[in-house]
Parts: structure tokens; C-alpha cells; sequence
């Protein structure tokens, strides 16, 4: 199975956002336990997706699905796998380009080579401290059917991650419905947001 790895975190502490003050409950806020918390959910997304992988009969993988816009499991996890690149790459660059992605079609088809990509983006996030998550970057994505440049917003490395993570949870869950269209299991609460699990387990508990 797809091992689960705990990462210690530095210590440091994250800058304050701008604006920040004290919640109602009279503490202060922790970005640095914020970041952490983004990290670890990060890491978690992509450990779901390992094991989505090694739990999938190959020819599942690229197999079309007709009902799903005739998609495949492969082209929703790749187009996952392709914002987190974005991310590892703006480290560097200052600047998320969601519209300039890989793309790669080998991603799509072979389980075993997404497996690889999988590992080495959450190798990368386990080498990340929590202060990183402030940095400023710019966010570029064209939403517009318009001629012209695509527009580019101010973020943080953070926001952009959360982008990813709910992205990659959205997606998760169309890949889940695929598999059951294909008769094939996923893993638990796979697809599902923390927020809906949350509210089901206060549910149960009523």
C-alpha cells in the first residue's frame, strides 16, 4: 500500500496575515499552525491518490467513460497532478500558471508513471516549512472567452495550495462516480470533503 509518512515541521513561525487580530475566543491566531495544517491536507490528497493507484486494474485507468463526457479516471487525475506542479514550480518563478500545464499523456495512460509523479510531488511537499505558505505569488488563469492576455492575481503559495487541495478533492469525487460506473472500488471517503465528513459525523452523533 501507498505508505503514509509524518513530516516534522520547523518551528517557525509564519508571518501574521495583514489585518490579523484576536479571534472571540481571545487567542491568537496560528498561522503557523495553519500552514502546517495545509501541508499535512496536501499530503494526505496525494496519499489518497497513491493508493486510488495501486488499488485500480490498469485497463481501468485509461479507460473511457461515456456516461463522464467520455473521460477517463487518468485525465481527471493528471489535470490533479498538473495544478500541483504549477505550485512546486512557483516556488521559484513567483507565479502559479494554471494555464501553461504539462499536460503529459503518459500521466493519463500509466498508473505506474502517475504513481512516480505522485511520489516525487509529495517528496517535495514534505521538504516545505510551514513559512514558506506566505509567500506572495501571482495566480494566472484565463477566465475569459475574450482575446487578450490572461488576467494574473495577487495570492499567497497557502491559497493557492487550498486551491489545489478542494481542486483535487472536486475531481476525486467525478473519478469516484467513473469507478463505480466501472464496477471498481476506491478508497474510503475518497472524493469526499473534510467539511461534508465533518457534518456527517456531527449528524451521526445527534
Amino acid at each position: 500500500m501507498f505508505a503514509t509518512r509524518h513530516t516534522t515541521m520547523t518551528n517557525a513561525t509564519a508571518p501574521s496575515p495583514a489585518g490579523g487580530g484576536l479571534e472571540s475566543s481571545g487567542a491568537r491566531p496560528d498561522p503557523s499552525g495553519d500552514a502546517r495544517r495545509i501541508l499535512s491536507a496536501a499530503i494526505a490528497i496525494l496519499e489518497q491518490g497513491g493508493e486510488l493507484l495501486q488499488g485500480l486494474p490498469p485497463d481501468a485507468y485509461g479507460q473511457r467513460v461515456p456516461e463522464a463526457f467520455d473521460a477517463s479516471i487518468g485525465g481527471h487525475y493528471r489535470h490533479c497532478l498538473d495544478h500541483f506542479t504549477s505550485l512546486r514550480r512557483a516556488v521559484g518563478s513567483g507565479e502559479v500558471d494554471y494555464d501553461n500545464r504539462d499536460r503529459d499523456p503518459r500521466i493519463e495512460s500509466q498508473p505506474g508513471y502517475a504513481l512516480e509523479v505522485t511520489e516525487g510531488l509529495r517528496g517535495w511537499l514534505e521538504t516545505l516549512g510551514p513559512r514558506i505558505l506566505a509567500m506572495p505569488v501571482g495566480a494566472r488563469c484565463e477566465v475569459s472567452y475574450a482575446r487578450g492576455s490572461a488576467p494574473v492575481t495577487g495570492s499567497t503559495l497557502g491559497r493557492e495550495m487550498v486551491y489545489a487541495i478542494a481542486h483535487a478533492i472536486h475531481h476525486y469525487a467525478l473519478i469516484s462516480v467513473m469507478a463505480r460506473l466501472m464496477e471498481v472500488r476506491v478508497p474510503s471517503r475518497f472524493g469526499v470533503a473534510p467539511s461534508t465528513v465533518a457534518h456527517n459525523e456531527k449528524q451521526a452523533t445527534r
